[in-house]
């Protein structure tokens, strides 16, 4: 059957199931499916399927099975690997109209929502009861929470209350053989294999969710966050190591360099230091005893690690101030540069100045500004390289200067992502952080959930072939040979 046979034939066959309007094919309604956040790679769809129940989805996963049609999961859209872009002659799956927050329990502090609902949307819901969902991406007014599932998302205040993974306790998922399996549960244990921990940032490549069961917590009584100044960047980034070394895990803890602070300033009016060379921003929550002693803590640590300024919060609204040019950085790179390729690394905290340095050298190497925005607590960097794709060969210089990036934070002991995933973005840097006989357990953890190959497939996990090709690349560019990288 031929690629327009084949769409003919399954988008009739789809609006047996799904309404009429709710299967898209005519280019112009798929358009807006073609790309995800990350928008340098895209290609329209097939067909776009907007379920509005899991019974909806069975039945798309059983005629996708028939037709032999790859499945593209998507939720809201916001993520920057590339992990929904779509698969030529594929279908996309939106999960956007399962949106119902189904139960918020405040005895047992959970709450079990469809993949569809909002981030922020959780923490509003929950917030008569004073508790709150604690992963807070920047984008959490717009990404989804079955997008933070596939993508283990975090977040500034990740370091105290940690990732997707930590907050999650139960999922309920379609398989590619159209079964629905739980994974998790909301007691303190499953029975069986820790089969939600391989699916948590799985990317969309071994099941479609359909309802996710989160943790909520406690809203701390107060919360104050001091921003300080440094004039050296190396110095804000020896001042995590000494906070971290005492004991203090600051519920948030950012820096942002010279850069990024100049960027957001204009735009925010956040009351940022535009002369230092980077800033930390370290909260810490509790009850008030609590902060005022880990404030002060800080404080006294932050000045002896070379702080030439301090400003701490005295209210609710300067606290929100204060934290808003950190969560506006992705917005602000756009009011100043055409295109910005947001980089999504991990390195040990103690090779903070290591890494700052060497991506200082890049700019210059491959001459293109960078704004460093990262969560220094946990050492997840998010490097925004500032190119113009109008500009031909431009998008591949600031590929390559975050390719570099992402090697040299596996030469450090890191890793190639801290809560962006790999998607499309990273196969190469799969290579570099994982040798063949790892890639192919990889392998075969995904053909356990999805034998057909139909989820989500040419993601996340590259070929073997693929790799051996980067390799021969590099040695040909001259650059480090990837199973020369020392490992950890």
């Amino acid at each position: 059957m031929d690629n327009a046979l084949k769409q003919s034939t399954l988008a009739k066959a789809l609006r047996q199931v799904l309404p009429r309007h709710y299967v898209l094919f005519d280019p112009e309604d798929t358009r807006p499916y073609e790309c995800d956040a990350l928008s340098t790679y895209r290609q329209l769809p097939m067909l776009v399927a907007l379920p509005e129940n899991e019974e909806q989805i069975l039945e798309i996963v059983k005629l996708c099975r028939q037709y032999q049609v790859p499945i593209v999961p998507r939720g809201a859209g916001t993520g920057l690997s590339g992990g929904a872009t779509p698969i030529a002659h594929g279908l996309v799956l939106s999960t956007a109209k399962l949106n119902k927050i189904t139960q918020v329990d405040a005895y047992s502090r959970t709450a079990t929502v469809q993949p569809g609902v909002r981030n922020l949307a959780i923490s509003s819901a929950c917030a008569e009861f004073g508790l709150f969902y604690a992963p807070d991406p920047s984008s959490q007014l717009a990404c989804s929470i079955g997008g933070n599932l596939a993508e283990n998302a975090g977040g500034v205040h990740c370091l105290k209350y940690g990732l997707s993974f930590h907050n999650i306790l139960r999922a309920r998922v379609v398989t590619m053989d159209a079964e629905v399996i739980e994974l998790g549960s909301t007691a303190l244990d499953a029975p069986g294999l820790d089969l939600l921990a391989v699916f948590i940032g799985s990317e969309g490549m071994l099941g479609i969710v359909t309802e996710i069961t989160v943790k909520l917590l406690p809203k701390a009584a107060t919360a104050q966050v001091i921003v300080a100044s440094f004039d050296d960047i190396a110095k804000a980034g020896a001042a995590v190591a000494d906070i971290i070394a005492q004991g203090i895990i600051p519920a948030g803890l950012e820096l942002m360099d010279q850069t990024s602070v100049r960027m957001v300033e204009p735009f925010v009016h956040a009351g940022y230091d535009v002369d230092a060379a980077a800033i930390l921003l370290c909260e810490a929550d509790g009850n008030a005893e609590e902060v005022a002693q880990e404030i002060s803590q800080m404080s006294a640590l932050l000045h002896q690690a070379g702080a030439r300024k301090i400003t701490v919060s005295l209210g609710e609204a300067e606290r929100q101030k204060l934290w808003s040019g950190r969560k506006n950085a992705f917005p602000a790179a756009g009011r100043i540069s055409p295109d910005y390729y947001c980089v999504d690394g991990t390195i040990p905290r103690k090779h903070l100045a290591d890494i700052l340095n060497f991506i200082t050298s890049l700019k210059t190497k491959y001459e293109l500004a960078c704004a460093n925005v990262f969560h220094a607590g946990d050492g997840n960097l998010h490097p925004l390289i500032l190119f113009d794709a109008n500009h031909a060969g431009a998008f591949e210089k600031a590929e390559a200067f975050g390719q570099e990036i992402l090697e040299r934070c596996v030469q450090l002991g890191g890793t190639i992502t801290g809560e962006h995933g790999v998607g499309v973005e990273k196969l190469n840097a799969m290579c570099v952080q994982f040798n063949a006989a790892e890639l192919s357990t990889f392998l075969a953890v995904k053909t356990a959930f999805d034998s057909s190959g139909l989820l989500n497939p040419t993601k996340g996990i590259p070929s073997l072939q693929r790799c051996a090709e980067f390799g021969r690349l590099h040695v040909s560019e001259g650059r480090l040979r990837f199973p020369d990288l020392p490992r950890f």
